[in-house]
């Protein structure tokens, strides 16, 4: 039976729970920990698994109009070969974690790493759009299989707190540097070779982590009296797959009212019976989804930074993507090397906020980590007025910095503030929330990008047709007078969506900061410092 008593809701300094590596799982006391050598090596092996994933979520959009031309695939199929993997990784993330309590984290992230590496094998040799779509979806199992594996290894696997928070920022600068470099690896990889590299070269590495994690990876640690619930995990695949369709239709133009309708009606439905499963199941047995654990205020604010991480980066990195191939000329791999920027910021501060969580706390880091990223993003919006180059970069390196300090020690606020009975349960949990912060950002922000050049847009006299054309249609129609009046519409929604990119970034430092308010520099930032 849970209780509220479980997630104390601030730091309470002098007052902490004293929890061992034991304590947290007794299990361990029954296995040697490793020696330094192997425990890093575990990290480099699931943090290979975690970059295949998060590559996999922003790989196909520079190779996506070449497969849809080799394919032949209609609008409606190009959707859906982009939608089906966040569609079905939402949904199957929250019994996952489950799965991994029951069989053992290890023997789970090595069934995903099986199941993903075949997948994208299918999926390189496809030749049907409908092909491409059933292999996306399996890819999607395996990446859900391995996702709150990941985690749970590195709990196992770094017994002493401090290693194993620098453990945790490597693991979130992973998740962060994989899906910067989707673009750069996709275009890289289409100068070179046909669209079905950038699937195929997930097998060589899945079978190298697949060898190196039997021989080097810590034992399986198994519950079999672990329930495992079907229901609730049938509830949250519907559930959440629809919210995710909803939000994706809903932002499209011209909208499918038929499908945004029925999708957000199944969506509601289902997940309220979710939800009341859970808080029946929270008073007598084991839920899949505790709620109690957002009363913990660091839980919170862990979630949301980690949610936002992930909106910013996917949204700017989509519209600032299309801005420059459409408007500047930029190839594929050019505009994906311009918002690596993002990385080249993230990635040293987010290695430097899991050294120095235990000196800065969590306020500072998230709170003030986000800040910075929306004073990176004001940035931006004053060099598109500018039209400078240069001080894009800046802003999103900026940007990434403050971004990098917040993820680093997100997982950590997550993980360290829920008892030991909840890890699975808080990693799958932290894991929808950055399925979700990339889902917003790429359905509202490219929504918002879409309706704001369709109100903008006006055509000269005798040029209706071209209403309805897609932006890059209109910018390469070859009439002048329509290229002009789509560049000047096309450079208004960009800046539109640049402010509210700008603004939203903010709201979420002044929200998240509140959250945060008591974790101050000195507090402690974590009620079960050895639950990771």
């Amino acid at each position: 039976m849970s209780s509220f008593s479980e997630y104390p809701s601030g730091p309470l300094s002098g007052q902490m729970p004293v929890v061992s590596a034991s304590d947290a799982d007794p299990r361990l006391r029954r296995t040697p920990e490793l020696s330094r050598g192997r425990r890093w090596a575990v990290l480099a092996l699931v943090s290979t698994g975690l970059l295949m994933i998060s590559l996999d979520m922003t790989i196909l959009y520079t190779a996506l109009p070449v497969l849809t031309s080799d394919l032949d695939a209609s609008a409606s199929q190009q959707l859906w070969i982009l939608n089906i993997y966040p569609l079905f990784m939402a949904g199957l993330l929250p019994g996952s974690g489950a799965l991994g309590d029951r069989f053992g984290h290890k023997r789970v992230f090595q069934v995903g790493l099986v199941i993903f590496g075949v997948a994208s094998t299918w999926a390189a040799f496809s030749t049907a759009p409908a092909s491409l779509i059933g292999a996306r979806g399996l890819l999607a199992v395996g990446g859900a299989l391995m996702l709150p594996a990941t985690l749970a290894l590195i709990r196992i696997t770094f017994r002493q707190e401090r290693e194993r928070n620098v453990a945790i920022a490597v693991w979130a600068g992973t998740f962060t540097l994989g899906m910067a470099l989707g673009p750069i690896v996709s275009g890289t990889l289409l100068e070179f070779f046909w669209w079905g590299a950038v699937f195929l070269v997930n097998v060589p590495i899945v079978l190298l982590a697949s060898v190196l994690m039997a021989a080097l990876g810590p034992v399986n640690l198994a519950d079999p009296a672990r329930r495992w619930d079907a229901v609730s995990s049938a509830q949250a695949l519907v559930g959440l797959a629809a919210a995710v369709l909803a939000i994706k239709t809903w932002a499209q133009a011209p909208l499918d009212w038929t499908l945004a309708v029925v999708s957000t009606v199944v969506a509601v439905v289902v997940l309220t019976l979710f939800t009341r499963r859970q808080l029946r199941l929270s008073r007598t047995t084991e839920p899949l989804v505790d709620f109690a654990m957002f009363r913990n205020a660091g839980f919170s604010g862990g979630f949301i930074g980690a949610g936002l991480t992930t909106f910013l980066t996917a949204g700017v990195q989509l519209v600032i993507t299309q801005r420059f191939q459409l408007m500047e000329g930029f190839t594929p791999l050019q505009a994906g090397l311009l918002v690596t920027a993002v990385a080249i910021g993230s990635v040293p501060f987010t290695l430097l906020g899991g050294a120095l969580l235990h000196r800065l706390g969590l306020l500072l880091l998230i709170g003030g980590g986000m800040g910075v990223a929306a004073v990176g993003a004001t940035c931006a919006v004053l060099a598109a007025l500018a039209d400078s180059l240069p001080g894009l970069a800046v802003s999103l390196v900026v940007m990434g910095a403050g971004m990098g300090g917040a993820v680093s020690v997100a997982s950590t606020a997550i993980m360290g503030n829920v008892p030991p009975h909840r890890a699975g349960m808080a990693a799958s949990t932290e894991e929808v929330s950055y399925e979700f912060g990339n889902l917003l950002g790429v359905a509202l922000l490219g929504g918002l990008l879409t309706m704001v050049y369709t109100r903008m847009l006006i055509l000269p006299e005798g040029a209706g047709e071209w209403s309805s054309a897609s932006p890059s249609g209109a910018l390469s129609s070859g009439n002048e007078a329509v290229t002009a009046a789509a560049s000047a519409a096309f450079e208004d929604a960009y800046l539109v969506v640049l402010i509210a990119v700008a603004l939203v970034t903010a709201l979420g430092a002044v929200g998240v900061s509140w959250i945060l308010r008591r974790y101050t520099p000195g507090t402690q930032s974590q009620a079960y410092p050895d639950n990771h």
